[in-house]
């Protein structure tokens, strides 16, 4: 055989070891990475589950579905809304809290499910055991078990009556309800901050109506329609189109200035209740020990969606305001949350 023969005989046999060498090692690498667990792929590669702690068609639902697209589109996965109402938002972030730290369950509660049932449970504890480090571990309890990603949305609550109440305001129900001790004021939930904004009122009053939980908003808003409670304290985004449509009395809003949808009703404090003040507030949260880098892409997908004028927009036509945070500042929140709402709790509100 010619010598440039035997040459490109030895080149071509050379270059078909080196590629099966090449292959060997992609095959071997690949087992390698497969065996040691390393990933396969970024977060999100599959849907993520929103636990929402209210049922469907009140303020918390409404807020979920507002910013769902959004996020979908900027994670590009489906986010699936499961509503898991009940036990004053605990059901769902229990859920949460139960499942696997990946990013791929995570919930939506209010202050109150995330650190003011926090402070029922500790004046629980002290009312039967008289254990009072209970009360200096409360906040340090509030995200034991889930990890927060970011505020969603809050608004003040509103002190609404059917239209069958002859009163004009807040004076009005207070006369009355000194002189009726079977009044009552409907709330969305034992537990919730509904419930604990009803029980300061009773105190901040100097009354005693009868305070009765329902699941969730949207029920309260139904029977003051029908005329079933005597009273409620509802949202702006459950209540707005039946106060709008005159449907139901709105008598007083809890914040400290007036809402901008409702300029003529005034506060409860500029209504005789000097000081009184309270809030509704909820947000995002995944079970605890989920790693930072999803926890971080989370927040990003729904801050950017809470920044979009569109989105706030919409969520300021409903009475409400955007509470876009880090996940820092949302654990800071929530635990000064909890020690505000402790106050109240221990003056007297009972979970029950």
């Amino acid at each position: 055989m010619p010598n440039n023969m035997r040459a490109v005989g030895t080149l071509f046999v050379a270059r078909l070891f080196v590629a099966n060498l090449l292959v060997a090692s992609l095959f071997f690498g690949c087992l390698c990475a497969t065996l040691s667990g390393a990933p396969a792929s970024a977060f999100p590669d599959r849907p993520i589950r929103l636990l929402v702690s209210f049922p469907p068609g009140g303020s918390t639902d409404a807020m979920a579905r507002m910013v769902q697209p959004g996020v979908e589109r900027l994670l590009g996965q489906p986010l699936v809304i499961e509503n898991r109402p009940g036990a004053g938002g605990l059901i769902a972030i229990d859920a949460v809290a139960k499942s696997a730290p990946d990013g791929y369950v995570i919930g939506l509660g209010g202050t109150a499910a995330l650190g003011s049932n926090a402070a029922f449970q500790v004046t629980t504890q002290q009312a039967t055991a008289q254990n009072a480090p209970a009360q200096q571990t409360t906040t340090q309890e509030v995200r034991k078990d889930v990890a927060p990603v970011t505020g969603l949305a809050g608004s003040a609550f509103i002190l609404a009556a059917p239209t069958s109440f002859q009163g004009k305001s807040v004076r009005d129900l207070i006369a009355l309800a000194k002189a009726r001790p079977d009044l009552s004021l409907g709330h969305g939930g034992n537990g919730t901050l509904m419930h604990l904004t009803a029980e300061m009122f009773n105190q901040m009053a100097g009354i005693r109506l009868a305070l009765v939980p329902y699941r969730g908003m949207a029920p309260v808003v139904t029977d003051l329609i029908g005329g079933h409670m005597s009273f409620g304290i509802i949202d702006p985004p459950a209540g707005m189109a039946a106060i709008e449509a005159g449907a139901i009395k709105a008598l007083a809003v809890t914040s400290t200035k007036r809402v901008v949808r409702l300029p003529d009703i005034p506060t409860v404090a500029e209504s005789g209740v000097p000081d009184f003040e309270s809030n509704g507030s909820f947000g995002i949260v995944a079970p605890a020990g989920t790693p930072a880098d999803v926890i971080a892409t989370l927040n990003a997908a729904f801050v950017k969606v809470l920044n979009d004028p569109e989105i706030v927009r919409r969520i300021r036509d409903v009475g409400a305001e955007p509470l876009a945070m880090t996940p820092a500042e949302f654990g800071v929140f929530v635990e000064a949350e909890a020690r505000r709402w402790l106050k109240v709790t221990a003056a007297g509100a009972s979970p029950k």
